[in-house]
């Protein structure tokens, strides 16, 4: 039975053999070179629910072959073609939805609500970029001379290696799939080892949709490093778009450099969640419960470091306390579940560090902050007040359930303390004043603010960040495209 067809299965008597039984490279399914699986985990039960090949060398060289076949008649694809197979990918998702998400829930562990809000999220990067293929378009202009005419061309970049993280797998995927293929590129994806099955599952989806073998193809490794780097090594690999922390993202720019390689980098974030004492309580809290639980804080847009006035601090940190201590935690499938399990028993004992440590520095724990399943990554929703600046979470992303409150008393020193980071990614301000949200919003160092909303995600929108947060941008009008296209500049007698 092949993968296309069972993607249509049942959430209930999901197969998850039909989503691993080989890597994805020029539209065929192949066994890795040696016969090496990596297991898949379900991080609710840390049962093993299927294994996937194990790429080597070899197969990586594969991938880029079957790429670099297929670069030049997905180029010359008329602009229309291209929109019209990434408009289908988007329906197919939008139809196969219940399974994507099901599937997602189970191998990241995720709540199945948040499982089927990434799946709408990420089929949007094919809707919002089917309609962008059709409008690229180029420059046309006289010299300051007027010796000749400008006329600047924008072209596909070419073959792009994408590497994504775990905790977003389909949307992370399609964030950069979209737009690569929008653009003319044939891409190599490698998607993380944890959550490997929705990549797969993807990846017949799009044949399904149309997609001609060869522009997209799927490798899945245990050795990441020697595989990327023998991929980029290849003269006619021409961009590199990660994902993922920026210590491995340092890595993967130093190994770009050597070869001169176009970098797109979604790094690290350390997002503070500051709240005015004018601020509407209720919707502060609704918003920090978004942006802090969110995948269970394994985002790195996640709330990590949470400043608030003292004279809404009190009211605020009962409430949040509330709101935390009320969650339901359980398996991600099942439906009633708020607060899935962490992505593996490491995750776990790094929180679980974290949180200790702030203690020892003096916070108190409101709620949670003691690991107490025995089967299952699970932590906790946990509020800790009076958190210190030096407790390592406020240096370190949590990357899970935990909210860390701290007072502050006027705006020049929260700013200051927001910015107190090597990172630059996401920042959350609430306030009743739009004047001085406007004002710290210009101030505060990171790429993205999200104003008196607990959500800043969105395909429409460029996605990045400042300082060691990343480099380039994902989304937006025409800022998504353009890290997988080069400008041409020709000048013309006319």
């Amino acid at each position: 039975m092949s993968a296309s067809h069972n993607i249509k299965a049942d959430p209930e008597t999901l197969d998850f053999h039909a989503f691993s039984h080989g890597l994805y490279i020029d539209g065929q399914w192949r066994a890795s070179h040696d016969g090496g699986r990596i297991d898949v985990v379900d991080p609710s039960t840390e049962a093993v629910i299927a294994a996937v090949p194990d790429a080597t060398l070899e197969d990586g060289a594969l991938a880029v072959e079957a790429a670099a076949r297929a670069a030049e008649s997905w180029r010359a694809t008329p602009p229309r073609k291209r929109s019209e197979i990434l408009r289908r990918c988007f329906e197919l998702m939008v139809e196969r939805s219940e399974t994507l998400a099901t599937l997602i829930s189970l191998e990241n562990g995720k709540a199945l609500r948040d499982a089927r809000g990434e799946v709408a999220y990420a089929a949007e990067f094919f809707r919002w970029n089917a309609e962008e293929a059709v409008r690229i378009t180029g420059e046309f202009g006289t010299s300051p001379s007027g010796a000749n005419r400008i006329v600047v061309d924008y072209q596909p970049i070419g073959i792009c290696v994408l590497i994504t993280p775990w905790n977003f797998p389909a949307a992370m995927a399609t964030r950069k799939i979209a737009p690569a293929l929008a653009a003319g590129c044939t891409v190599i994806l490698k998607p993380a080892s944890e959550t490997p099955l929705t990549a797969y599952a993807l990846a017949a989806l799009y044949e399904e949709a149309g997609v001609p073998p060869g522009v997209v193809n799927v490798v899945t490794t245990s050795k990441p490093g020697v595989v990327t780097a023998a991929m980029l090594s290849d003269p006619r690999v021409r961009k590199l778009s990660f994902t993922g922390s920026t210590g491995v993202g340092r890595t993967l720019l130093g190994e770009a450099a050597k070869h001169v390689i176009s970098c797109s980098m979604e790094l690290g974030g350390n997002a503070p969640f500051i709240v005015f004492d004018d601020a509407d309580l209720e919707a502060a809290l609704d918003g920090a419960m978004i942006a802090k639980m969110r995948n269970a804080g394994e985002a790195c847009t996640a709330a990590n470091r949470l400043y608030v006035q003292s004279g809404i601090y009190d009211a605020f940190a009962e409430g949040l306390t509330r709101r935390m201590n009320g969650l339901r935690v359980g398996a991600g499938a099942d439906a009633a579940t708020e607060c899935g399990p962490m992505i593996t028993r490491k995750a776990v004992d790094k929180i679980d560090r974290l949180v200790k440590d702030a203690v020892s520095r003096g916070a108190r724990v409101l709620c949670g902050g003691t690991i107490t399943a025995q089967k299952g990554f699970f932590y906790p929703p946990t509020v800790l007040s009076d958190v210190p600046t030096t407790a390592e979470m406020a240096k370190e992303e949590i990357f899970g359930p935990v909210a860390p409150l701290s007072r502050f008393e006027d705006e020049a020193e929260v700013i200051a303390r927001a910015n107190n980071t090597e990172y630059g990614l996401a920042a959350y301000i609430y306030t009743a004043d739009l004047a001085r949200g406007m004002r710290v919003a210009s101030k505060v160092e990171a790429g993205m603010i999200a104003l008196n909303r607990g959500l800043l995600s969105d395909p429409a929108a460029p996605f990045g960040g400042v300082k060691q947060s990343g480099l380039g941008r994902e989304g937006g009008q025409h800022h998504g495209i353009a890290e997988f296209m080069e400008a041409k500049y020709i000048a013309a007698t006319i």
